[in-house]
């Protein structure tokens, strides 16, 4: 039963990032333009009506059933049939299997207080795959999401702090994960005058570190990140599909590397002290 609600849930969260990212893309835009706010308003995640992204027609409840709706409509809009992007199933399929993946490895019993921890977190991953997909297309990281992700973390880490057996230390070691997670991107930032890194990913790198909680998780998220950026880039640069000074998009690997360490990180270094000092 559980595991039906969270794929429910996680359909439902993956057309809201579909909907808030192109949302919040849409408002950006009308505002560098200068527009009159009713029009940026009609754009509004809270207020606006669902609307075809082409020709924004008012969508119907029947259109906006998650992926079932792309499917039936072979990736067509009901009304202008313009191709709808595949993003907008991928994105929920995606984001409703993290669902079931978060709550099958979570590292600590679900129980007590643990399940108000892991409810943040399900919102917190919905925010970061909305960052994710966002840094993807525009190569941005919009303040717009990464502030209310920074309040929601806050909380999720007070309620850490409260409940854990040594409060003091708890916080210390957030506060330290923190101060690791941005400020290693706050040192490349300065040394390469914005040229290697940008603001967004310092206040992307702070916020994941007080989700991760830990100094030892911090310097694993960074370097499963930086492992990822560049297995992957590599390939694509020694082919030449990319040039040296063509921008990557480094947010996407940073918020994978949390994921990976929230549900695996404990494991991992666990892993790698044996390694380095079996018994």
């Amino acid at each position: 039963m559980v595991v039906i609600i969270l794929i429910v849930f996680g359909l439902i969260a993956g057309s809201f990032i579909n909907a808030l990212v192109w949302r919040v893309f849409e408002q950006d835009k009308l505002k560098s333009q200068k527009r009159k706010s009713a029009e940026i308003n009609d754009f509004s995640i809270v207020h606006g009506r669902s609307m075809c992204p082409k020709c924004k027609h008012i969508l119907n409840a029947k259109d906006l059933i998650p992926v079932l709706s792309w499917v039936y409509l072979r990736g067509k809009c009901r009304y202008c049939r313009t191709s709808i992007s595949s993003q907008y199933p991928i994105i929920e399929i995606v984001t409703a299997g993290l669902f079931i993946a978060s709550y099958k490895w979570w590292p600590d019993q679900i129980t007590d207080y643990h399940i108000a921890v892991f409810t943040i977190w399900l919102f917190l991953l919905t925010g970061l795959i909305a960052l994710a997909v966002y840094d993807i297309r525009w190569k941005l990281l919009p303040n717009r999401i990464v502030y209310p992700l920074i309040y929601l973390a806050f909380v999720q880490a007070v309620v850490r702090v409260v409940f854990s057996t040594n409060p003091l230390h708890s916080m210390l070691y957030g506060v330290l994960a923190v101060i690791i997670g941005g400020g290693i991107f706050y040192i490349l930032y300065q040394i390469s005058g914005g040229k290697w890194i940008g603001g967004g990913d310092i206040r992307l790198g702070a916020l994941l570190g007080l989700i991760v909680f830990s100094p030892s998780e911090a310097f694993l998220m960074i370097f499963l990140a930086s492992f990822m950026g560049s297995i992957l880039s590599l390939p694509v640069l020694l082919t030449g599909r990319i040039k040296k000074d063509t921008k990557i998009p480094f947010g996407p690997f940073l918020i994978a590397a949390t994921i990976i360490t929230v549900l695996f990180g404990n494991h991992i270094i666990h892993w790698y002290q044996n390694i380095i000092m079996p018994i």
